[in-house]
Formats: structure tokens, sequence, C-alpha cells
């Protein structure tokens, strides 16, 4: 990768009590770019984000982040810092509106008009939520929450947002729907974005560069576009291609959310 890194992570180590769940990771998400994270499950790869995000603190290793380091800081510290994340499971507030979930997102700031043109931007890419703006998060469906998910995010006005398997639950439509408002997002709002993503198909179709992780540790790494010609790669990962293709081909006939 040519463009400087926003964000630098240098031989991190992370346990889970006695359990090492990442050993001596290394990745770099350049300004700008996609950068997703590929591996079976208990590979590694929320633990990953989850270290970046400061939610869990690694034995060893750096994390630098605009050229500063980050390492030790409290997951709101590393928000405040332009790192907004998306887990896994989505995680929003149930019994608060879809509305509220989103002013949650932009606790940390004070620019109120700003906030409210934000949240504008998040019912533009989603129109769904701004229907439901009034409705309790938990009665959303699996795809509206994941939607209001990476739209509270984004409502932190994020320079790094990390996105935890976002297609997780979804059906084939909803993954291609989501990971199109994905790129968008990167194109239009200039937000560097690292995925974590078992849907290795759409992951190397959406990112720029990729990482490969096994047991922990990084075996590969490479452009997307090279990933995606690897032997190796096909065979695990891309194994299921061609219902990718047809979903997609399913969804430039129908767009559900326009």
């Amino acid at each position: 990768m040519n463009a400087a890194p926003l964000l630098k992570v240098s031989g991190i180590d992370t346990y889970y009590g006695p359990i090492q769940a990442i050993r001596g990771v290394t990745l770099e998400v350049p300004e700008g770019r996609i950068v997703t994270v590929l591996g079976a499950n208990g590979a590694g790869k929320t633990t990953i984000l989850r270290t970046i995000s400061g939610v869990l603190d690694p034995d060893r290793g750096e994390i630098a982040f605009q050229g500063q380091d980050i390492m030790g800081f409290t997951p709101d510290r590393v928000m405040r810092s332009g790192i907004c994340h998306s887990p896994e499971g989505r995680e929003i507030f149930p019994f608060l509106t879809v509305a509220e979930n989103l002013r949650m997102g932009s606790y940390t700031r004070t620019d109120k008009d700003e906030v409210a043109r934000d949240l504008e931007m998040c019912f533009g890419y989603f129109p769904r939520l701004k229907e439901r703006a009034d409705q309790r998060a938990g009665q959303l469906s699996g795809g509206e929450q994941q939607m209001l998910a990476i739209s509270r995010a984004l409502m932190g006005r994020p320079k790094l947002l990390l996105l935890d398997e976002p297609s997780l639950g979804l059906s084939p439509l909803l993954t291609l729907q989501i990971f199109e408002i994905v790129k968008r997002i990167n194109r239009e709002r200039g937000v560097s974005i690292l995925l974590v993503e078992q849907n290795a198909h759409i992951a190397l179709q959406t990112a720029d560069y990729g990482y490969v992780l096994e047991v922990g540790r990084i075996v590969m790494e490479d452009t997307c576009q090279s990933l995606m010609q690897r032997d190796d790669i096909r065979e695990f990962y891309l194994g299921h291609k061609e219902e990718g293709a047809r979903g997609q081909r399913r969804w430039k006939k129908k767009k559900l959310w326009r």
C-alpha cells in the first residue's frame, strides 16, 4: 500500500485470560481506503478490532493512529480520537428509539447543528431508519439493526470506521445492499474502513487491500484483486462465488430501500 497509514498496528498480542487470541499482528489502514481482514471463525478477527478500539488491552505491540500512540486508551478516548466501532452483533440499545440510538453515537459532540445534519445524512443512506425513527430499536429487523449500528458509528464523525461482520445473519440481498452503502460512505465521506467479514467474496470485492488471519496470526497480505486470483484463497474462501453473483444480479433488478 502506497498511501501513508492512518492506522498502524505493529506486533500486537492480545489474550483472553490465559488464552492468546492474536499473535504478533501487524497491519495498516491507509487514509481513505478500505482494508479487510479475512479468517475463519475463531481466527481472532474480532479481537483485532476490540484491541484497536480499546475494549481489550494488548500485552505487547504498538497501535498508532494519525501518528499518535493510542495504546492503553479507553474506548471513550479512542472514539474521541476519531475511531468508531460498529461491533459484531450490532449491540444497539433495544429499549431506546432509533433516533435516540443515533444520538448516542454523537454523545461526545457539542456541534448541534452539525449533529442534525449528520442525522439526515444517515437517513439519506438508510431511508428505512427515518421511517422508524420513533420506533424502539429492539423491534427492528436484523437488517435494520445493522443499518442502525453503522449509522450510530457514523454519528461520531469517524476518520476510521471499524466494521465487524456487517453481513452477520442477513440475506444475500441485504448483504449486497449494506456493502454498497459501505462503499458509498468511503467514497462520499472519505471515511477509512477496517472491515472484518466472513463473507470473503464480498469483502474482497469491497476492499482495496486484505490480510488473511489464521489462528491469531497474519499469514498473507496483498491487494484484494491479487488475493482473489490466488488458488488457495479461491478454494478456501470463495467457494460460493456463484451464489454471490446470482444475488448481485437480483439486487440490480430490485433495490428494496429505494
